[in-house]
């Protein structure tokens, strides 16, 4: 008898420990890191011959980008340690909002805008509408190196969004208005943004995938999606 008691109190032991653990699983959040790649760096994590990448500042194992970013260009990469995460990011059928702050050279006209919002032709493909307005020159750190200008032109500033990202395609959008592109800067993807990480930092969040479907994209640059957020000073170098 005294078997048979010590025996149902292990295996109900075993079955609360289990049931525990599943809850955990459960409620737990997948990490996303919100980094703010600096001009030059390649998003990847080996090494490159010409220059800085992902591990030069990112020591924190199992991350990964969902999506990239251009190596001439600035701003917002999320990295995450879950797969599903990563591909609800990066796929484009879940058509994401991504947002740039947009340098370029002179002053766009209104019609070049209206070319924009309604999409342009790129020959290999015709761009999705987009949202673009003038914007004032935003507060952002010194570019290294230096934005080039020509004197005689006047330079500006957008704020683009597009539910895209082909390759080099901002830049390209641009450029077919007439207003080649000299910075740019992704501020949001998304719920998230940079929201005052200077280049080389990162926050981290947890979210809830389940969640995701239901996010609207915010055009401010206040607040995350999240909880237990964790901002990381890390320099070049790592940790």
């Amino acid at each position: 008898m005294r078997g048979k008691q010590c025996l149902l109190f292990s295996c109900l032991s075993l079955s609360l420990l289990l049931s525990c653990n599943s809850t955990s699983y459960a409620t737990a959040m997948p990490d996303l890191l919100l980094f703010n790649k600096p001009y030059g760096v390649i998003c990847q994590f080996s090494s490159h011959e010409l220059h800085p990448t992902l591990k030069d500042y990112i020591a924190l194992p199992g991350f990964y980008p969902a999506g990239r970013l251009d190596t001439d260009s600035e701003g917002l990469l999320l990295l995450t340690n879950d797969g599903g995460l990563q591909h609800r990011i990066a796929d484009p059928r879940w058509k994401l909002p991504k947002t740039y702050w947009v340098q370029v050279e002179g002053v766009p006209t209104d019609d070049a805008l209206e070319q924009l919002r309604q999409g342009v032709d790129l020959g290999d493909f015709f761009t999705k509408p987009a949202q673009v307005e003038r914007i004032a020159p935003p507060e952002l750190w010194t570019r290294d190196p230096p934005v080039r200008f020509r004197k005689a032109i006047p330079d500006s500033w957008l704020a683009l969004t597009i539910h895209e990202g082909k390759n080099r395609q901002v830049r390209r959008m641009t450029a077919k208005v007439g207003a080649p592109t000299l910075r740019l800067v992704r501020v949001a993807i998304g719920p998230w943004r940079l929201d005052g990480l200077a280049p080389g930092e990162m926050r981290q969040i947890q979210v809830s995938l389940d969640d995701l479907p239901r996010l609207k994209h915010a055009t401010g640059m206040n607040g995350a999606v999240g909880s237990r957020t964790k901002v990381h000073k890390f320099g070049k170098g790592g940790v």
